[in-house]
């Protein structure tokens, strides 16, 4: 009784994961590609959003996968006409939002100004001269670039100065960021507010997200978040189950609504949300000595392979595919997985080993 028991949970429990998948995967516009306006609300949703890893540096961000157009192109446009602006956001790394949510990201993300020697002399400078770029800075500062450049990070990340980046040019100017955006109260939104704000949109796509998930994506601390999860829970918005969250209205349509499964393997670059929603397990658990992760392998909706090899500008050197499959569906699929790598990477580099065996 106890075993039969024990099987009917395991097969709730596979199946209730099936259903979270398929709704993620729905969500995201991995199963039906999404259109100009539903694409603009996803990325709100998913934002701050991040270019392609390695290769997609001074280029636009795009949700590859995600839309029925080139968003590439898309979103150069938008980058050009200032709506989709860069900032330092998860962990002070580069990220674009949308210009009208830059009260709730300045909101999220602001840290508190300490101005030093160097701020306070570049500061001034712009503020004499008017914007001005890092060439211009050294120029007229006698500072190294190495001097320079942390410090205006460290203004970009205190929503003091603005760096325009509007193309893929590598020359960008910097402006006070209250002459860019003189209508942005960058202290409208408290940290908790803004959580409060962007918590559900997020796991409207992610569908059932652990504090982990969230601090893996958004980069904050998990005491902050989880704060601001369980008052969302005590407000009724979120349920929780099994320390795992979900709007309310999805839990009870998961409940309620089968899903057809999501059955594809897509290659994942290592700045792909999903990817970024895992970071606390991923990189341990692909890592190799020797050898770089260049992508994942996302298997009928989970992560469950990696691209092993080295990074390099052309076609990356693929030494090693490595997927976490029972060793016949792995077999099986091998040539199936095989050409999904190769529809991203192309052919040029050939994939040198398939789970340590020579192909």
């Amino acid at each position: 009784m106890a075993a039969a028991e024990k099987s009917r949970d395991e097969n709730n429990r596979k199946d209730w994961e099936e259903r979270v998948i398929a709704l993620r995967m729905e969500r995201q516009h991995l199963m039906k590609p999404a259109g100009l306006e539903e694409y603009n609300v996803l990325y709100r949703d998913l934002s701050p959003g991040l270019n392609i890893y390695w290769h997609g540096f001074g280029e636009p961000p795009c949700l590859v996968y995600r839309a029925g157009f080139d968003d590439l192109e898309y979103n150069r446009e938008r980058q050009r006409n200032r709506e989709l602006v860069k900032g330092r956001f998860q962990k002070g790394n580069i990220g674009f939002i949308q210009e009208e949510d830059m009260e709730l990201f300045a909101g999220l993300y602001r840290k508190p100004w300490k101005p030093d020697d160097t701020q306070e002399l570049i500061l001034a400078l712009i503020d004499r001269e008017g914007p001005l770029n890092i060439g211009l800075i050294k120029e007229m500062t006698g500072l190294l670039v190495k001097q320079i450049t942390p410090a205006l990070h460290k203004l970009q990340e205190s929503f003091v100065l603005f760096e325009d980046q509007f193309d893929g040019e590598w020359d960008r100017e910097w402006y006070r960021f209250e002459e860019m955006f003189p209508d942005v109260d960058v202290q409208h939104f408290t940290r908790e507010e803004a959580l409060k704000m962007v918590l559900p949109r997020f796991l409207f796509r992610y569908v059932g997200a652990s504090v982990k998930n969230f601090r893996d994506f958004y980069g904050i601390p998990e005491r902050e978040l989880k704060a601001a999860a369980e008052e969302l829970t005590a407000g009724g918005q979120f349920v929780q189950k099994d320390g795992i969250y979900y709007l309310a209205a999805d839990f009870e349509l998961l409940q309620k609504q089968e899903r057809t499964p999501f059955r594809k393997i897509l290659v994942l670059h290592r700045n792909d949300c999903l990817v970024r929603c895992e970071e606390h397990h991923l990189k341990q658990e692909y890592k190799r000595e020797g050898m770089d992760i260049l992508q994942y392998l996302l298997i009928d909706g989970r992560i469950r392979g990696a691209v092993l090899g080295h990074f390099k500008y052309g076609p990356y050197i693929m030494e090693d595919v490595c997927v976490r499959l029972p060793e016949n569906e792995a077999e099986a699929r091998k040539m199936e997985i095989m050409e999904a790598i190769y529809e991203i990477n192309g052919r040029e580099e050939p994939i040198r080993r398939y789970m340590g065996l020579p192909v």
